[in-house]
């Protein structure tokens, strides 16, 4: 394993209170040797340098911990994980956790296969398929104590997407970056239908990342059995969004 310059890690670790021993350490070194590999055959992510995907995918992922405590959590949903993030920092940091990864996209579940094997992961699993089609089955839906997002989309649609997949009690957060006040209103709606809350939005910056939000939603009460509606139609019809004129 080639020799890399740890100190942004190092310091944004500090920052989030983290601590990690040096076989989680490794892990992540070799989860990004692996995302560089693979990355020169398929679409993964744009940014490759070393210090970036330290403070843009890894750092930002485990900024989870400045909304919940992860440690008091089991079962833990990434919703349209891609490259894993923020699923997989998250299961290395915080290895109790049961997770499972979803996305649609089926070349990206066999590197992020590849990813646990090479990194002797336990308990984390990933699903293929659409958010609407899973979170009508009876396994998964509200079955999460933790259900994350980073993929890009409005709050409306990703809360029609993860609130089904929450436990009563549990929360659905979402990773913003940007003006996010306009959407947060329009989403409000959609969010109540759902049997949601927004609790709070904590805004702030990480070595390396600027303008960062982790919206936390709680779940009161179960989800509506008419949703998600059908597949692609949180996408195309945001509830409560109104349509342009």
């Amino acid at each position: 394993m080639a020799k890399y310059n740890m100190e942004k890690f190092e310091q944004g670790l500090r920052e989030l209170g983290i601590q990690l021993e040096q076989r989680q350490i490794d892990q992540f070194l070799a989860y990004y040797e692996l995302l560089v590999e693979w990355n020169k055959v398929m679409n993964l992510t744009g940014i490759t340098e070393f210090d970036d995907v330290v403070a843009k995918h890894f750092l930002d992922s485990l900024s989870l911990v400045k909304a919940v405590d992860v440690r008091q959590a089991n079962t833990l949903l990434d919703v349209g994980t891609g490259a894993g993030f923020p699923g997989i920092p998250l299961k290395i940091a915080f290895p109790h956790l049961s997770v499972t990864l979803l996305d649609s996209l089926n070349k990206r579940l066999k590197f992020l296969n590849c990813v646990i094997a090479d990194l002797q992961l336990t308990d984390i699993v990933t699903i293929h398929g659409r958010a609407e089609d899973f979170a009508r089955q009876k396994e998964y839906r509200e079955q999460f104590d933790l259900v994350v997002s980073r993929a890009v989309a409005n709050l409306s649609t990703l809360s029609e997407y993860c609130l089904p997949y929450t436990d009563i009690s549990g929360k659905f957060i979402s990773y913003k970056s940007g003006k996010i006040q306009e959407e947060l209103e329009q989403a409000e709606k959609a969010i109540g239908l759902l049997g949601g809350r927004l609790k709070e939005d904590i805004r702030f910056d990480l070595v390396g990342t600027e303008g960062r939000t982790l919206l936390v939603i709680e779940k009161q009460r179960r989800t509506p059995k008419t949703y998600p509606r059908k597949a692609g139609t949180p996408a195309k019809e945001p509830l409560g969004v109104k349509k342009a004129e």
